[in-house]
């Protein structure tokens, strides 16, 4: 039977299916069960920099504390957000207690704030086995150069890193202009891994009520195209662990992304759509390819088909549809 055990920052893994972080990984019990149906680890929904900033806003406001001298206000607002954390430092003590498979807390931030990055070191104390930061700047500023905006991502991994000692994921988007050269600096700092792309919020029109809302929740296989790209092309060159997310749906797209050169996958979306027991057909799909080409562990195959391996690295960058339109009247 073939070997399905692989490492993601030095944490050993079963298979290379990890649960992303999402509403579905904010209970014990889901956690459970996503460890009864195999999956290699789990990533806690994340705790948002303004979730908890906010919470403390709405708490002085409530309270009626705006008058208060200020030692009354420091202590409402380090009293909510030690609240706040709470409930997420049990969650992950909890899930450390009953399940084997890693467990990664996440945190969503947009600074470099000391406040949250001594949460980062409260997620370590709980006993979380690894840290995933997921950072989305958008660089929509028209007063911020590139450098300005890629800046914050070097600094808020270095305060993190120097804080904590567990190992530590930066998820980011593909929104670089300089992408490749940015994805192999972040690979030289003291981070582990990199997970390629999160996904954020997608804005639509309701062209009805003439209001902005919220689209396109979910990733489809065609969102695969674009991490599986980035993984081929940079997979040969970075110094740290690589994570494909976002677009893979089924087993066929876990083994494109290893030969390409993920180190694992992140799921999401099509444990929404198709529930838990979909990560034991994937592995069951990743097993029995294996085992047709002879394949007896996945570093046999990993990377196989990455830039440096395949014998036509052009396929990857090729950007234009000239061929595929070429003809059509």
């Amino acid at each position: 039977m073939a070997n399905l055990e692989t490492s993601w920052m030095g944490l050993k893994l079963k298979n290379p299916i990890i649960a992303a972080s999402s509403g579905l990984t904010n209970s014990v019990e889901n956690i459970v069960e996503l460890e009864r149906n195999g999956v290699g680890a789990v990533v806690l929904k994340s705790l948002f920099e303004e979730q908890i900033a906010n919470a403390v806003n709405q708490t002085m406001e409530q309270g009626g504390f705006s008058n208060y001298y200020s030692e009354a206000e420091d202590y409402i607002r380090n009293y909510t957000q030690g609240n706040d954390l709470s409930v997420y430092l049990e969650l992950i003590r909890t899930a450390k207690q009953i399940v084997k498979i890693p467990v990664i807390a996440s945190i969503n931030c947009v600074s470099d704030s000391d406040d949250w990055i001594s949460f980062a070191k409260k997620t370590e104390n709980a006993g979380a086995d690894a840290l995933e930061l997921n950072i989305f700047i958008l660089p929509s500023d028209t007063t911020k150069r590139g450098e300005e905006n890629e800046k914050l991502y070097f600094d808020i991994v270095e305060k993190v890193t120097k804080e904590i000692a567990i190992p530590v994921a930066l998820k980011i988007s593909c929104y670089f202009s300089g992408l490749a050269q940015f994805i192999t600096k972040l690979s030289w700092t003291n981070i582990k891994g990199i997970v390629l792309f999160n996904r954020s919020f997608s804005p639509d029109i309701d062209i009805d009520k003439m209001e902005v809302k919220s689209s396109f929740v979910f990733s489809d296989p065609a969102s695969l195209a674009l991490s599986l790209r980035w993984i081929a092309m940079m997979s040969p060159h970075v110094k740290c662990d690589l994570a494909a997310s976002t677009g893979v749906h089924d087993g066929e797209a876990v083994i494109k992304q290893l030969l390409a050169g993920a180190q694992v996958v992140q799921i999401a979306s099509v444990l929404y759509k198709k529930g838990f027991a979909e990560i034991g057909e994937m592995t069951r799909k990743l097993e029995a390819w294996m085992e047709k080409k002879n394949f007896n562990s996945l570093d046999d195959f990993r990377g196989k088909l990455n830039t440096s391996e395949y014998d036509n690295p052009a396929a990857y960058e090729r950007v234009q549809f000239m061929k595929h339109f070429s003809g059509i009247e």
